[in-house]
């Protein structure tokens, strides 16, 4: 009898001589870049630093191509884009110390996103590993305590053999549901040392699988079929595990009305007689989701957002599938199904096998929905629906958009029709400033076959201002619009409502315009009436630019405080 485990692959005659004669000249680096090369990326982004220099040097040697960008966390934010498009693994290679921590920020929003990043940074000299007090440049005593609370793994390698199956291991870790960024960390001896093991020809490492307990897709099954009145939340889970067909399929089945979060933005056709769309920040929609008798939460923690500033009181029965653990009922009870979103959806439709017809359901979606609009109009907000309206019609269907911590982003959070499933995206998972530029790029880097646009404020254009030479550098197609309102709008906005005056969010800032055009990058300026077309011709204009609209807008009344 053959077990399984008793079959091993023989290496060919080719595969002997390589390994007993590697090529000289090659290092520690060498051995991570032919690992990632082995896993099948074809990408990496970073920074060099005087520790990594190993990596970088290996760089020349291999196929791998490099976009350098200028800050880490934003070559961070651009690699957790890459990550959110291509659904790969995105590398992402640093220095020690300072530029290593430079990263957090962005390997934060790729953990709160689910966004696979596989960071690799060096470390100082193995002798100062452990915490003594060498003095080396950029010492920490322990660096991956720093990345250890934000990070899926943490994986630190000590000697060269260590190094393909700690990348191996990583990578793994960072696509297996739910994805999110991984860390790995080589000292300066290893990466820069000659190496003689042999190069690195395989590498596969497949995520595994989260099935679904099929107990509890049993009664998940029976109590949705059973359900008069069911409603789905969809979250970013959908998204990132490609599950919007089955979403569909299994809300028309069952006739729910279903609702996305603003990480799901996408997962659920807006157009369609079920949608809800997206507007989880209104009482109304709060309301018909707790009347529902069930209700299905997919690839949602239901935090803060999701829930309407936690103001959400379900009354009926809650199913909630989850690929991390950690949010299971962690903000309600339900029938917690641990599981990838895609294989949860399709055990729930081999089970559901019968449709549900009520003819009911569209027109209770269109009551929600009108009452939204008429809150909305009662505001006199017509400039901010206006300008949505106008990227709508000048951004091409299945071109993506990303989206910084703005007044106009928070208001694409509810009303913007992203015209299909991971198309829009913002880094309202962590809520850092900065993130819209350099993720665009990386998008733009990911899939070079659409345009890309990018929305900040003038405060968080400030952050990213430095990557206008990346994108000139690489000839990226992202369009940038800069809103600028002066200053830091929502904080204005916000401490103006609870003190009577701002503080600390007025900004001197530069002409953008004039800026963008020293980095030889076409810049205009743009008002309410001419952005649809300004926008509409800088999109379709290969290479990148920058048009900057002066505006003041406002946000939407809350209604997290009942009436």
């Amino acid at each position: 009898m053959t077990h399984d485990h008793d079959l091993v692959l023989r290496p060919t005659a080719a595969q002997t001589e390589a390994a007993l004669n590697p090529p000289p000249g090659r290092n520690g680096g060498d051995l991570v870049v032919e690992t990632l090369a082995g896993l099948g990326a074809t990408t990496v982004f970073g920074l060099p630093g005087q520790h990594a220099l190993g990596m970088f040097d290996a760089l020349r040697r291999s196929d791998l191509r490099y976009i350098g960008l200028r800050v880490e966390n934003n070559a961070g934010f651009a690699a957790d884009a890459y990550g959110r498009i291509t659904g790969e693994a995105a590398p992402l290679l640093l220095s020690t110390g300072p530029g290593a921590l430079t990263s957090l920020a962005a390997l934060q929003e790729a953990a709160a996103a689910s966004a696979p990043v596989l960071a690799i940074s060096s470390q100082v000299p193995t002798a100062g590993l452990g915490g003594g007090r060498h003095g080396y440049l950029h010492e920490l005593p322990d660096q991956s305590a720093s990345f250890r609370g934000v990070v899926k793994s943490v994986h630190t390698v000590r000697t060269q053999s260590q190094i393909p199956s700690a990348v191996a291991a990583a990578w793994q870790s960072a696509l297996t549901a739910p994805h999110g960024p991984v860390w790995v960390e080589i000292p300066q001896d290893v990466l820069l040392a000659e190496t003689s093991i042999p190069v690195v020809t395989g590498g596969d490492a497949f995520p595994e699988e989260l099935p679904p307990r099929p107990e509890l897709t049993a009664l998940a099954a029976h109590l949705l079929a059973s359900a008069a009145r069911p409603a789905i939340i969809a979250g970013g889970g959908v998204v990132r595990a490609d599950a919007s067909g089955k979403l569909r399929q299994l809300a028309e089945r069952l006739s729910a009305p279903v609702v996305t979060t603003f990480g799901g933005k996408g997962a659920f056709p807006w157009t369609h007689p079920l949608s809800l769309q997206s507007w989880l920040e209104d009482r109304h929609t709060t309301d018909f989701l707790e009347d529902a008798d069930v209700l299905l939460v997919v690839g949602s923690g239901l935090g803060e957002l999701s829930s309407n500033y936690h103001t959400f009181r379900p009354r009926g029965r809650v199913i909630q599938i989850e690929a991390d653990p950690g949010k299971l009922e962690s903000n309600h009870p339900a029938l917690g199904i641990h599981a990838d979103a895609r294989l949860a959806l399709t055990a729930l439709l081999e089970t559901i096998e019968e449709t549900r017809e009520d003819e009911s359901a569209p027109e209770r979606v269109r009551d929600v929905l009108g009452k939204v609009r008429e809150r909305i109009d009662a505001q006199q907000l017509t400039l901010e629906q206006n300008l949505l309206a106008s990227i709508r019609r000048a951004l091409p269907s299945r071109a993506p958009s990303f989206w910084d911590m703005t007044i106009l982003a928070y208001w694409a959070w509810s009303a913007f029709d992203p015209r299909g499933a991971n198309t829009m995206h913002s880094a309202q998972g962590s809520g850092g400033l900065g993130y819209a530029f350099p993720a665009a790029l990386g998008a733009a880097v990911a899939d070079p076959t659409h345009p890309v646009l990018a929305v900040s404020g003038d405060g968080g254009a400030l952050y990213s201002i430095a990557e206008l030479a990346t994108a000139r550098q690489y000839d990226l197609d992202v369009t940038w619009l800069i809103v600028d309102d002066g200053g830091y709008g929502i904080l204005r906005e916000y401490m103006t409502d609870a003190f009577g005056e701002a503080t600390g969010t007025e900004l001197t800032r530069p002409d953008y315009v004039a800026l963008a055009e020293s980095f030889g990058v076409p810049g205009l300026r743009t008002s309410p009436e001419t952005l649809a077309d300004d926008l509409a011709k800088s999109l379709a204009t290969p290479g990148p630019s920058v048009v900057v609209l002066p505006a003041v807008l406002r946000m939407f009344a809350p209604t997290h405080a009942r009436d």
